[in-house]
């Protein structure tokens, strides 16, 4: 149910339905949390061996609109500090791109290593819908990882009037989509979904046989434990499963 349901919201973000992995996590915060502990690690993958000592001095780059306090948390408990997080001066409606650059380029110039952007499709205060076409040109220019918190947005990307809001974000590299706020799934439903198959897995496997026997009689595949921070976990996605079914039918689902 759990793949389906993903392989679904690629579809819908406009990647591939095998191309990509995600996993349903406990609220958005830890959807992008995610978000950045795959970034980093695509980066400098010897920082799962090493640790923070193998890293030089990273930095993110978020919306000054966004609730920046979700993500310097993130920071914190990922050892990246809430210091580098670079808030990105806003215009009335949203992130203004030429500050963008103009900060990727003076956090270089002090030897800084920018490594990824959130950008904003639906900020929690304001609504705000950043352009993301020109944050993906600015992050594939600097080879940034470029995150889309859509947590509260991404509902609208099943809207025929509204989805021209999120335009760009299949040219993201993760997103935080939670559709337990637009699309009134009950607490809590939140995914995160990331475009590169297999670095989500490659990040946070241990292989803990004793947990994930790979000698099970069906398939392994299936067993997307090793792909988590957690161990047990609601089936949060069981809510989203009998919404869709009871609004649009189950073969709307499956097929």
């Amino acid at each position: 149910m759990e793949t389906i349901f993903l392989k679904k919201m690629y579809g819908i973000i406009g990647w591939g339905e095998t191309e990509a992995d995600g996993i349903f996590a406990p609220g958005g915060r830890i959807s992008n949390l995610y978000g950045i502990l795959v970034a980093r690690y695509r980066q400098y993958p010897e920082i799962k061996r090493q640790g923070m000592t193998a890293l030089p001095c990273c930095v993110l780059f978020v919306s000054e609109q966004r609730f920046s306090n979700l993500l310097k948390k993130a920071e914190a408990i990922l050892g990246i500090g809430t210091g580098n997080v670079i808030e990105v001066k806003c215009d009335e409606r949203y992130m203004i791109p030429a500050e963008l650059e103009k900060n990727i380029l003076q956090a270089k110039k002090k030897g800084h290593i920018p490594f990824c952007v959130t950008a904003s499709a639906g900020s929690t205060v304001f609504g705000a819908f950043d352009p993301l076409h020109d944050i993906a040109d600015i992050c594939e220019a600097h080879g940034l990882w470029m995150h889309v918190g859509a947590a509260w947005g991404g509902g609208l990307l099943l809207s025929r009037n509204h989805s021209h809001k999120l335009s760009g974000i299949e040219r993201a590299d993760s997103a935080t989509w939670n559709p337990h706020k637009l699309m009134g799934v009950p607490l809590q439903c939140s995914a995160i979904l990331i475009r590169e198959k297999g670095l989500l897995e490659a990040c946070n496997e241990m292989h803990a046989a004793y947990l994930f026997q790979p000698d099970k009689l069906y398939n392994v595949d299936f067993d997307t434990g090793d792909k988590t921070i957690q161990c047990g976990r609601h089936v949060d996605v069981f809510k989203l499963w009998l919404m869709w079914k009871a609004k649009v039918g189950v073969c709307h689902i499956l097929y």
